[in-house]
């Protein structure tokens, strides 16, 4: 069953696995360079306390979350996400729609402005905390004084601030990037190997949960909208992440976020360096982070005795209206 707000709103996809969280509304909104965003926005199980806006990892989708975005509903706010450019339900950027692209993570940073002022401030009460996964972490880290003025607060959770795995040394990985970019392949499939290349649909030594039922809920999405599938990412991508990551390892970059922000890692997680998120959160003058022993990346779906550290770790740093 597609769920949708009006005939010309993007649909979401309910399934009784994964049912919709009540009160959507659906939008469309032009993103950086007009690239469609596919925007969901949900009100608050009775008076609000702020909103909470979901900036997604890579290859994630709005569907995906709905077990989060009830849980923030029950916890009296209102909710905001959207699918980056290049997957889920917003546009594609290659003719390959399976295949992740991005020129610069500066493009998805001013998405998040864009969704911020046209789509979530008229509609949703404030404050506004941003709930970042992953790549959205990285995101939004980087565009931190862009998104200042927006956002009270900003949690991350499992930041990519590294790759958690890599066949060779730095120096050679960064020297590979820019020399395919420069002779025009920066449009290239990576091997499906490579750092944020797509997971394989089996339970059994995956790298995101060790919660059957979740992952099983989420493969179940994804059979039943193929559409909303995405493989490996671009060396264009590839290189945008190490930009982004070169760019926040600048200590003076650090030292000028003054916005809260909590970084909260997973213990067991091989998709990104844990270790590189511990050593920046212990950086940030007004912040700090967290380590969930034993999660693996994608904590939110992640089993409940992983979830629930996240979450009092969440409610004791977001109060809610201030």
């Amino acid at each position: 069953m597609l769920v949708k707000a009006d005939p010309a709103a993007p649909a979401l996809l309910d399934l009784p696995i994964n049912p919709v969280p009540p009160g959507v509304r659906t939008l469309t909104v032009a993103g950086r360079w007009n690239v469609p965003l596919r925007v969901a926005l949900w009100p608050a199980n009775g008076e609000a306390r702020g909103t909470v806006v979901i900036v997604q990892g890579r290859a994630e989708f709005i569907e995906k979350y709905f077990e989060t975005i009830a849980d923030l509903q029950r916890r009296g706010f209102a909710v905001a996400t959207f699918d980056l450019r290049g997957q889920g339900g917003s546009g594609r950027l290659t003719k390959d729609p399976h295949v992740g692209h991005v020129a610069s993570f500066h493009d998805y940073v001013a998405d998040i402005e864009t969704v911020m002022r046209k789509a979530v401030m008229p509609a949703l009460p404030p404050p506004y905390t941003a709930l970042a996964h992953s790549t959205g972490g990285a995101v939004v880290l980087l565009g931190v004084r862009r998104l200042h003025p927006l956002f009270s607060r900003l949690v991350t959770v499992s930041p990519l601030l590294g790759f958690g795995e890599r066949t060779m040394p730095e120096w050679v990985f960064a020297s590979v990037l820019e020399v395919a970019s420069l002779v025009g392949l920066g449009r290239k499939r990576v091997s499906a190997r490579r750092p944020g290349a797509g997971e394989p649909g089996v339970f059994e030594g995956n790298t995101l949960t060790s919660d059957r039922a979740r992952f099983t809920r989420n493969l179940a999405v994804l059979d039943a909208a193929p559409a909303l599938r995405l493989g490996a990412p671009t060396i264009g991508w590839v290189k945008a992440a190490r930009d982004t990551m070169v760019t926040l390892k600048k200590a003076e970059l650090v030292q000028r976020m003054t916005l809260p922000t909590l970084i909260i890692a997973s213990g067991r997680d091989r998709v990104v360096d844990a270790r590189a998120a511990e050593r920046f959160g212990k950086r940030l003058v007004n912040g700090g982070v967290i380590l969930v022993p034993g999660a693996r990346h994608e904590l939110m779906m992640e089993a409940d005795r992983f979830r629930e550290p996240f979450w009092a770790a969440f409610d004791a740093f977001v109060p809610g209206e201030e």
